[in-house]
């Protein structure tokens, strides 16, 4: 869930205005933080939820109700933020997620939930992050700049992603780690999972 979703939800819910300055005093934070992780399209970790949950009387986490909704969990699926990893076991199990951290939820999509190890997509995405997927058609085209879980050559990773006619441009939000191109026939080895809508970040 994204801290932009914040106060418009908390004033629904808790039936009183809530503004940003209200909720960074709940995180221990300032208004200049808030600002900015709104800027850089921050997800809030569960611990920030329970906080204001707490403070505003609210159930921001969808334990209950429609407000959640099962799908898979790979618990031995990493998907590597660096220089790829490789799945031993798809055993996976079914938990249950608040449709609060899926970006624009449809009951029409299927999603799942894999982990996320490596820094080359920090802050945006953490290692230990758990990653919710929405899973891609094979017709659907690669939107530029979201970012994707993704298998290259029998190694997943997570990254941002820009297609040109005869290329696949790979990117970073780290600073550290250069973009990437795949061309030509490497474009074979290549296959879309899904994209990134929501992240659970437990600390």
């Amino acid at each position: 869930m994204k801290i932009k979703d914040l106060t418009t939800l908390i004033t629904r819910k808790a039936g009183i205005p809530v503004n940003q300055s209200m909720i960074a005093e709940v995180l221990g934070v300032t208004r200049q933080t808030i600002s900015n992780r709104i800027k850089t399209d921050s997800e809030l970790t569960v611990s920030e939820l329970m906080k204001l949950e707490e403070k505003f009387s609210v159930d921001l986490l969808g334990s209950a109700g429609n407000d959640s909704v099962q799908i898979p969990y790979y618990q031995d699926v990493f998907a590597s933020c660096g220089d790829g990893s490789i799945v031993f076991s798809e055993d996976r199990i079914p938990v249950s997620v608040s449709k609060l951290f899926i970006n624009n939820y449809s009951p029409n999509k299927t999603y799942s939930l894999i982990n996320a190890s490596g820094n080359s997509m920090s802050p945006f995405i953490n290692t230990g992050d758990k990653l919710i997927i929405e899973h891609k058609r094979g017709d659907e085209q690669v939107n530029d700049d979201k970012i994707y879980v993704f298998c290259y050559k029998n190694e997943f990773f997570v990254k941002r992603l820009s297609k040109n006619i005869d290329e696949l441009i790979v990117k970073s939000d780290n600073e550290n780690y250069r973009p990437r191109t795949i061309r030509d026939e490497d474009l074979n080895n290549v296959y879309i999972i899904g994209e990134v809508v929501g992240i659970i970040r437990t600390v």
